[in-house]
């Protein structure tokens, strides 16, 4: 089994506002930054995106089980099933990441304080153009 651990955020330069999405993606010891600059939206918005950018990574690199790691509560707690998804601009982004949650044999969730997220973060504010 070739195990992923994400580590993924969010940025937003107002809300809505330019987004960033960013992800550290560590599979067998290998680290590989996912970021991203994808437009115009809200936080929640780009959090998702970071995840979903990681999860992708995480599968390109060849995983089959995966822990997610982010202090994004709200969308941890969607994919756990503890929050229903009730904001439509989520919704396709919600399933996306389910989607990809389910290519991988194993996933766990944990949710993790900001300061230990530091280089998804800097990801993330690094894609919405941010210092």
């Amino acid at each position: 089994m070739v195990h992923a651990d994400v580590w993924f955020d969010g940025a937003c330069s107002g809300n809505p506002g330019p987004m960033g999405a960013g992800a550290l993606v560590v599979v067998d010891g290998r680290r590989v930054e996912y970021r991203d600059g994808p437009g115009v939206g809200t936080n929640n918005e780009a959090e998702y995106l970071g995840l979903i950018g990681g999860l992708r990574t995480a599968l390109e690199l060849g995983a089959d089980a995966v822990t997610v790691r982010g202090d994004s509560q709200l969308v941890l707690r969607h994919l756990e099933g503890r929050y229903r998804v009730k904001a439509e601009n989520l919704k396709p982004l919600y399933r996306e990441a389910m989607d990809l949650l389910g290519r991988f044999s194993a996933h766990a969730l944990e949710w993790v304080p900001r300061d230990q997220n530091a280089v998804a973060d800097r990801l993330a504010r690094e894609g919405a153009g941010q210092r």
